[in-house]
């Protein structure tokens, strides 16, 4: 019997912030797999340390809307006045080269992949949508004060939003459904591997 490499993924994975996704995405790309994450293109700044082609790819405000026009992004969106953006040409040139990708974005980003997908077969038939969800908004809360990165205020708009993004969850091909940092890592290489074995 002729063994038969399995397809590329490309994992989406989305989470309301504080829910754990950076966490699951830095075990998965440690993790031994062939599993990449892709550079992104913002318009912010570099900050001490980051690198250009490393980090992110940093393009000025016109080279992105440029980029945006013609259509070179899966998506993209606006944070805190900065944009962000994932080119098509990055993920592809992955998945050709048979390695699974992770991207950790919000819900809106995985709307416009999912949108991308639809109209194209090679993304369509790679695509794992995967939404990350705290086991209630007040766990979500106590981690997102537990981080100190953020004032009582902007915690509660953080929770606000997560009340939004969590209602878009059945529009995910799973849900995780967040207990430790090891069970959700278990867990989200069983789905991984599910995926694998279609």
């Amino acid at each position: 019997m002729v063994k038969q490499t399995p397809a590329p993924l490309l994992i989406v994975l989305s989470a309301p912030s504080g829910a754990g996704k950076t966490t699951l995405t830095k075990q998965l790309l440690v993790s031994g797999r062939d599993i990449t994450r892709v550079i992104t293109c913002t318009t912010r700044a570099p900050r001490p340390g980051e690198q250009d082609g490393v980090d992110y790819y940093f393009y000025d405000r016109v080279r992105f809307e440029k980029a945006r026009e013609a259509d070179l992004f899966l998506e993209h969106a606006k944070v805190f006045g900065q944009s962000y953006g994932t080119l098509k040409s990055e993920v592809l040139e992955k998945l050709r080269a048979n390695k699974d990708v992770i991207l950790t974005i919000d819900v809106q980003g995985a709307e416009s992949i999912r949108a991308c997908a639809a109209k194209d077969p090679e993304l369509k038939r790679a695509l794992v949508t995967v939404f990350l969800a705290p086991t209630s908004l007040a766990v979500l809360e106590q981690r997102l004060t537990k981080r100190g990165a953020d004032s009582p205020e902007a915690i509660q708009k953080r929770l606000s939003m997560s009340r939004q993004e969590i209602a878009h969850w059945r529009s995910f091909d799973y849900v995780l459904i967040s207990t430790s940092i090891e069970e959700d890592f278990r867990r989200m290489q069983s789905i991984i591997d599910a995926e694998k074995m279609r």
